[in-house]
C-alpha cells in the first residue's frame, strides 16, 4: 500500500507525529523494539478479547482470528529481531496513548455504543501505528530498518480499516462516521499532550 499522501487524507489522523520522534527512536533502537514487542502482543490479545465478547458475531469472529496469528507473527518478529541484535526484551512500560483512548471509551449506555468504541479504539490504534511505522520507513538512516519497518506499515493499514469495517457491519455507518469524527478530535489532543519519546511506538 503506498502511503505517499498527507497522514490526514490516508488515515483521517488530525495531528502527525513531531518529526523529532523518529530521530529519538533511532538512537533507542533496544526500547522502541521492546515496545513495539509488546504492542504487537497486546493487539493481539485485544483481538482475543473482543472475540471472546462478541463470540454470537459471526462476520468478527472470522476477520478477527487471522488477525490475532498475525499480531502474534509480528510479535515473534520483533523478538526475533532483538535476538540478532544481542539485545534484550526489556519490561513492559505504561502505555500512556492506549490508556487515553480507554478513558475515551463509553463505559455505561448501550452495548452497541461500548462495541463501536472498542472497534474505534483499535482502529485508531492501527492507523497511529501505521503512521510510526511509515515515520521510520521514511525516515530512519538504516536501510534494512526502513524495509522492516515497511512491512508493518502496510499490515497496520489493513488492519485500521478492518476495524472500521466491521462497525459499519454492525452499526448503523452515520454513527460510526460520527463517532470516529469525535475519536479522531480527541486522539489530536492526546498527541498534542504527549512527550516526544524515543523509547515509544506510541
Amino acid at each position: 500500500m503506498e502511503l505517499s499522501q498527507d497522514t490526514k487524507n490516508i488515515l483521517g489522523l488530525q495531528l502527525p507525529t513531531d518529526p523529532r520522534w523518529v530521530n529519538l527512536a533511532e538512537k533507542s533502537i533496544e526500547e522502541i523494539l521492546t515496545d513495539h514487542a509488546y504492542c504487537e502482543q497486546k493487539a493481539a490479545a485485544s483481538c482475543i478479547s473482543l472475540i471472546q465478547r462478541y463470540s454470537s458475531k459471526e462476520k468478527l469472529v472470522a476477520e478477527l482470528s487471522p488477525i490475532v496469528t498475525e499480531e502474534w507473527g509480528h510479535f515473534r518478529l520483533v523478538l526475533a529481531e532483538l535476538h540478532k541484535r544481542n539485545l534484550k526484551l526489556g519490561k513492559q512500560r505504561k502505555d500512556e496513548y492506549a490508556n487515553a483512548l480507554i478513558d475515551f471509551q463509553q463505559k455505561g449506555g448501550d452495548g452497541e455504543g461500548r462495541m463501536l468504541d472498542q472497534l474505534l479504539t483499535m482502529a485508531l490504534i492501527e492507523a497511529r501505528s501505521c503512521e510510526r511505522f511509515k515515520r521510520l520507513s521514511e525516515g530512519l538512516n538504516d536501510t534494512y530498518m526502513q524495509k522492516f519497518y515497511r512491512r508493518f506499515m502496510e499490515s497496520e493499514a489493513g488492519h485500521y480499516t478492518l476495524f472500521i469495517e466491521l462497525a459499519e457491519t454492525y452499526i448503523d455507518k452515520e454513527r460510526v462516521r460520527r463517532r470516529w469524527s469525535e475519536w479522531l478530535e480527541y486522539e489530536a489532543l492526546i498527541m498534542k499532550n504527549l512527550t516526544v519519546r524515543g523509547d515509544r511506538i506510541h
